[in-house]
């Protein structure tokens, strides 16, 4: 069986002694789930001081697969850190903000299931094939976690604000179909 284990970001997970690496995985990180908004509680990391952002969201793209008897399967995960996201001033409309880029990266994991879900196995070119589909799904993630940033001034434009919230919305409803990865 081989197995490949793909981050956007390399995450090292520090654990307690006595717990075990699922729980320290479970206190670092929550996957996104669409009854769950995110509070400023899960903002668990250190403030920069160095930034001038009001806060700041951490989230993870990740995709396993496994090839066993000539199957392919896969799952892919969007999670939050909640110990390398930070907020400092801690508003409601800041958090509306940032669960936006929550959303976002939720997007591109249904993109992603998309893609995987019509690529076609070739045992020859799948660690190359599935390298390329994955790194244009980051990028495209980033642009558009730019341009959401950018457009919006941070949220400082509220106009732009209220408009990428309903983007978000309807990209979400768009990739629906593929919200079960």
């Amino acid at each position: 069986m081989k197995f490949l284990l793909l981050y956007f970001t390399f995450l090292f997970l520090g654990s307690k002694p006595g717990m075990s690496h699922a729980q320290a995985a479970n206190e670092e990180l929550l996957e996104w789930n669409s009854s769950k908004r995110l509070t400023w509680a899960d903002y668990k990391g250190n403030v920069d001081r160095n930034s001038d952002a009001a806060a700041s969201t951490t989230t993870y793209l990740a995709i396993e697969y496994h090839i066993k008897n000539s199957k392919f399967t896969y799952s892919i995960q969007s999670r939050f850190s909640k110990t390398r996201s930070w907020g400092l001033y801690k508003t409601a409309y800041i958090l509306s903000h940032e669960q936006g880029h929550f959303d976002i990266a939720e997007v591109f994991a249904r993109k992603l299931h998309k893609k995987m879900s019509e690529y076609k196995f070739n045992s020859k070119t799948y660690q190359k094939d599935l390298k390329k589909i994955y790194d244009k799904i980051l990028e495209e993630k980033e642009e558009t976690q730019n341009a959401y940033d950018g457009e919006t001034r941070h949220s400082i434009n509220k106009t732009k604000q209220a408009e990428w919230l309903k983007k978000i919305e309807q990209m979400l409803k768009e990739y629906e179909d593929y919200a079960d990865y």
